[in-house]
């Protein structure tokens, strides 16, 4: 499919409140064909995401520490998983040592798939997984742990208010740039 055709059905599906907003951008080097272009998102003209753009607002994290030490991801931790960290433990460890313990392990599954969805991101064809998105159910594609379908599901009309009013918990265990696309759409309701 060709990208201006690509664009326009995926112009054709973003919030009537994101339109004249966000735009899909496209470059490509005429007389270089092995040079696939670059594709990139832009909120009120200014270059949001683009993994190869060292002036993008939106943090790239590098490492797993980088992740774990942000203070900006919180991970809820619940009593099934205390309690599973306690049978491990084989021997009294201190409540709150046994939160500690149980928020680590979950903080490093999640920076794992952070890492690996950000990784997937930076080698991924934009006019692919564009493509693969419009063929997609919108459920699969909120539900995915692919950066770029969560935002262009995060854009589109088909999902309403209340459902962005309730993903509040689940979109904080997102990457940044996830988070930041679902403040975008927050604040257009």
């Amino acid at each position: 499919m060709s990208w201006s055709k690509l664009k326009q059905q995926l112009e054709s599906f973003l919030s009537p409140a994101l339109i004249g907003r966000v735009e899909y951008r496209a470059t490509s080097y005429r007389y270089s064909p092995d040079k696939s272009g670059n594709c990139y998102i832009t909120v009120d003209k200014k270059n949001v995401l683009n993994m190869s753009d060292a002036t993008t607002s939106i943090r790239w994290y590098q490492t797993e520490q980088e992740i774990k030490n942000d203070p900006e991801i919180i991970i809820p931790v619940n009593h099934e998983e205390i309690e599973a960290i306690r049978k491990e433990a084989k021997g009294p460890v201190p409540e709150d040592r046994l939160q500690v313990m149980a928020r680590s392990r979950k903080l490093s599954v999640h920076a794992k798939e952070l890492l690996l969805a950000q990784a997937a991101l930076s080698k991924l064809n934009f006019t692919v997984a564009a493509t693969t998105y419009l063929s997609t159910s919108i459920e699969d594609n909120l539900e995915s742990k692919d950066i770029l379908f969560n935002i262009l599901a995060l854009m589109d009309r088909r999902v309403g208010k209340k459902r962005i009013l309730n993903m509040s918990e689940q979109i904080k265990l997102k990457h940044p740039a996830v988070q930041y696309f679902y403040e975008l759409r927050r604040s257009t309701l």
